[in-house]
């Protein structure tokens, strides 16, 4: 698909989900770096279109946003996720060996972290969901480690929060008719683990980023990882299910 094409699409997109693009600080017009690892919180299956399309085209040529397989892996959204976005998908029911994990999207077996770091390898920035699931848009569920695993791969890509606020009540978890709403996209300051950081630690740290900014602009969230377990708790097979 051509250049002209994309943006048009990523006009569109960003028209329809009423998305404000902005930064932590207020600005318009986010002063992102040429590669990164972007993380968001989870709530709509508009997540990754709509930061997608938020970011200028020469960087969104070259990042490429981990979907779910079995959602965008057939049909037409197959063709969408190969040809407009070049996403790189993931089987969330997939195994490696004897583990198993489940997952909408960011969260796949293992093995396909390594996928995920040969695509910054190459070059690509990625957009991932921490989380592993979709929320409710109001909370945000403790991190897996894929997030870690990714920043200790590659320590020299900066890891950039993205909070997306009111995006989940444009298009609610089990519903498929959106409800128009003003939704707003804010790009933080990059993270870098820090040397000898542990992955719990770093893993709360690039929480608490969306914890607070999702606060501030959309209402009050749980300050601990633990308080939103309780409030977003998944299966008790998935609740094991840390390691990424």
């Amino acid at each position: 698909m051509s250049s002209v094409l994309r943006r048009g699409l990523a006009t569109l997109i960003s028209a329809f989900a009423g998305a404000r693009v902005a930064t932590a600080a207020g600005d318009s017009e986010p002063e992102l770096p040429e590669q990164a690892i972007y993380y968001a919180n989870h709530s709509s299956h508009l997540d990754f279109l709509t930061i997608w399309a938020a970011l200028p085209g020469e960087l969104r040529r070259r990042t490429r946003p981990v979907a779910a397989k079995d959602y965008w892996g057939s049909g037409v959204r197959r063709v969408f996720a190969d040809q407009i976005f070049n996403a790189y998908l993931v089987d969330r029911h997939g195994s490696s060996g004897t583990r198993q994990r489940t997952s909408d999207s960011g969260v796949s077996p293992k093995g396909q972290v390594e996928g995920m770091a040969e695509v910054l390898t190459a070059g690509d920035s990625l957009i991932i969901f921490p989380e592993g699931t979709r929320g409710d848009g109001e909370t945000i569920a403790r991190f897996h480690g894929g997030l870690y695993k990714l920043a200790q791969l590659h320590p020299e890509v900066p890891v950039v929060p993205v909070t997306l606020a009111n995006l989940g009540r444009i298009l609610p978890k089990g519903e498929v008719i959106p409800v128009p709403h003003l939704s707003t996209v804010i790009f933080c300051e990059p993270l870098y683990l820090a040397p000898d950081e542990e992955r719990q630690a770093f893993l709360a740290r690039a929480r608490q980023v969306l914890v607070d900014c999702l606060a501030e602009h959309q209402g009050p969230q749980p300050t601990d990882a633990s308080e939103a377990d309780e409030r977003v708790s998944p299966p008790r097979s998935q609740a094991r299910q840390d390691d990424l």
